[in-house]
């Protein structure tokens, strides 16, 4: 479907239905962003409330994104369309105190599968739908760096990341000549559903932050592993 130009810059935003995806699209409206935000299923979240409150600026869009058929299905939808920006929100968690040695293969599998396998076969997938001076993003963690990792827990949690960040890496290496920029986004320890009441920072602190961050490093090209002020997070 195609849509009118507004004159406004356009963000599809992948997983956007709560948490740390819904506080990034209502960010970007605030910043005078359209938005293509994707929910799982068919229920009504808070993202659809906020279409409802904003006609004409958010688009909402079904993806599972561990289901590689609707991948292809929402690439094949949006074909006519290019986005200024491509930003990857997902994410699972497991019992942080559950080690390597005794989490489950399905359970390793399964966050494996949704925080580093599916975002990756999401840009891939999607990435000709970015401008050729656009941005294309992934929530990483400040956990998916090896070299600070000196407590360990949420051993799970922290491969899958790294893994992401690894994986992102390549995806850069092949594009070496794209001038789109890139980034891996650390947005803090935030107290949401995922990241549990212990967090340090609530939405209001980090979502603004990452948002400014991402706007900042537009026409920077190449990858960057950003924290949500805009610092480099250690690889």
């Amino acid at each position: 479907m195609g849509t009118v130009p507004t004159g406004r810059k356009s963000l599809l935003l992948i997983g956007a239905s709560r948490g740390l995806g819904y506080a990034m699209a209502e960010e970007f409206l605030k910043r005078d962003w359209d938005v293509v935000g994707t929910v799982r299923g068919t229920s009504s979240t808070r993202l659809h409330e906020l279409s409802q409150r904003s006609p004409g600026r958010i688009e909402i869009q079904t993806l599972d994104i561990t289901m590689p058929d609707q991948i292809s299905a929402l690439r094949s939808g949006l074909a006519a369309r290019m986005f200024d920006m491509l930003f990857v929100n997902a994410g699972v968690t497991n019992n942080p105190q559950e080690t390597i040695g005794e989490v489950a293969t399905d359970e390793f599998i399964r966050v494996m599968v949704t925080n580093a396998l599916s975002p990756m076969r999401v840009v891939e997938t999607l990435c000709d739908l970015v401008t050729a001076d656009g941005t294309i993003g992934v929530m990483s963690s400040g956990q998916g760096s090896v070299s600070i990792n000196t407590v360990g827990k949420r051993e799970v949690y922290r491969g899958s990341k790294a893994a992401l960040n690894m994986f992102m890496r390549s995806f850069a290496a092949r594009h070496c000549a794209d001038r789109r920029s890139m980034v891996l986004m650390a947005p803090g320890w935030v107290r949401t559903e995922l990241g549990g009441p212990e967090g340090r920072l609530s939405i209001e602190e980090s979502i603004p932050n990452v948002v400014s961050t991402l706007l900042a490093i537009q026409g920077k090209p190449g990858l960057h592993y950003l924290d949500y002020l805009g610092k480099p997070v250690p690889w």
